[in-house]
């Protein structure tokens, strides 16, 4: 038990979403393998929670004995999984087992267990197991940061796994497999959102998981002999974009039982033993017009360089660039405004500050709230407010007639630092920082 809840622990706390992914027994050597096993995640266009469903089976070779075969298994899964309050509550034990392990169980409870027997007389159903497969999703927090959730599934052990004819499943929620892709707003706009998926198993190579995983590599489930694949049944296929694969040997096809499906497998290889075996999708869903992007992006570019589009707009930028702000109505003996952006105090406000005399709370009334704060972990009593500020000021001269034109712009930058030591100020340095612009005014 001490040694399956180290496990656990160590492979639970990876960060990334195509974590561990393993079978591990109750006992050491386990004498059956995992086989048929088909791991499968159904994404809907709505990119909602994806549903997974893991069916396998319990294969015992036959120079092996069945003695003590029969344990329940682990199974350690790399996001966070929903559970189904209708098969009852949570087990308490499983989050007394991590969090005795440092980790910080979020959410427990019950995921659907059910079995199929696939040479039964009218029937292809399949059967529920009462009270399904207790689970606890946890994060570990401290040291690096907060990690991204991970889930521990016990699977009660059910004489039919041994049983050729019958195939078991879990059958739950989760998020976090699914992640969005960087892109620029042109890039959404015409070709729509792009999205990753990953499906994994056997992947422990993260630094928290490795050490103790090798101290208890004796307790992992093997895979037999039997097909094994990763699975992604992607719905709406109309309107699917598939963008990358990987591995090369990941292939396409359409659905067998599912209408307007592409499903995306990857056979797993038994021979590669424990080596990571990843399956990476780059996806997105388009739109009836970003369907028509092909043809109507050329014709507006057309079209709009017959009209001389492109060369008004040049045009018409550079001028803005160059006179924006620069002309205005002359007054006679009247410079145009200044502009001030930020907090600028003037000296009569940081007179009225007294280092040993004022307060925190009179510093803010004086100063405002808009205020930038740190803390040196080395005075822990002290604090300095940071006050930013810039001041601009334009100078113009007359045209013609009514117009005057600004020349160039003066520009101070004002920075005020205050330290405050036991809620009364220590000191009180300012810095000013003066430069002349003849080009655009600053932003």
């Amino acid at each position: 038990m001490i040694g399956r809840a180290l496990l656990a622990a160590a492979l639970l706390t990876v960060a990334t979403p195509a974590a561990a992914q393993v079978f591990v027994g109750a006992a050491e050597r386990p004498q059956f393998e995992i086989g048929p096993l088909f791991v499968r995640a159904s994404v809907t266009s709505e990119l909602d929670t994806i549903v997974v469903d893991i069916t396998w089976s319990v294969a015992v070779p036959g120079n092996r004995s069945l003695a003590g075969v029969e344990q329940d298994i682990l199974l350690l899964w790399p996001s966070a999984v929903g559970g189904d309050a209708r098969l009852g509550g949570p087990a308490p034990e499983l989050e007394k087992l991590v969090e005795e392990r440092g980790l910080d169980a979020i959410d427990s409870g019950r995921v659907s267990y059910a079995a199929r027997n696939l040479y039964a007389p009218g029937t292809r159903s399949w059967e529920p197991i009462a009270g399904g497969a207790p689970f606890v999703t946890f994060v570990r927090s401290g040291g690096m940061g907060l990690t991204s959730p991970a889930s521990l599934i016990r699977i009660p052990w059910d004489p039919r796994m041994l049983n050729r004819a019958f195939l078991m499943r879990l059958t739950f929620p989760t998020k976090g497999l699914l992640k969005d892709k960087p892109g620029t707003w042109m890039e959404r706009t015409l070709w729509g959102p792009r999205h990753r998926l990953t499906l994994s198993f056997n992947e422990v190579r993260h630094r928290a998981i490795f050490p103790l995983y090798f101290e208890q590599r004796d307790r992992v489930v093997r895979l037999s002999e039997d097909p094994a694949q990763l699975l992604m049944d992607f719905a709406d296929s109309p309107h699917l974009k598939i963008d990358e694969m990987v591995p090369a040997a990941a292939r396409r096809q359409l659905s067998e039982t599912r209408d307007q499906t592409d499903t995306v497998s990857l056979y797993l290889d038994r021979s590669e033993g424990l080596t990571p075996q990843v399956l990476n999708v780059q996806f997105g869903y388009f739109t009836g017009l970003q369907s028509w992007g092909p043809v109507l992006i050329p014709l507006a570019i057309f079209v709009a360089g017959n009209v001389g589009g492109v060369l008004i707009r040049n045009v018409a930028e550079r001028l803005s660039k160059r006179w924006a702000g620069r002309l205005r109505f002359w007054r006679k003996a009247e410079q145009p405004p200044s502009r001030e952006r930020g907090v600028v105090l003037d000296r009569d406000t940081l007179a009225r500050i007294s280092p040993g005399v004022t307060t925190h709370r009179e510093v803010l009334a004086l100063a405002g709230h808009d205020v930038e704060e740190r803390q040196n972990l080395a005075e822990p009593n002290a604090r300095t407010l940071v006050y930013r500020g810039r001041r601009i000021v334009p100078h113009q001269k007359r045209v013609a007639g009514v117009l005057a034109a600004v020349v160039h712009w003066d520009v101070e930058d004002h920075e005020v630092e205050i330290v405050v030591d036991a809620d009364v100020v220590r000191d009180v340095r300012a810095h000013v920082k003066r430069s002349r612009l003849t080009g655009a005014e600053p932003a």
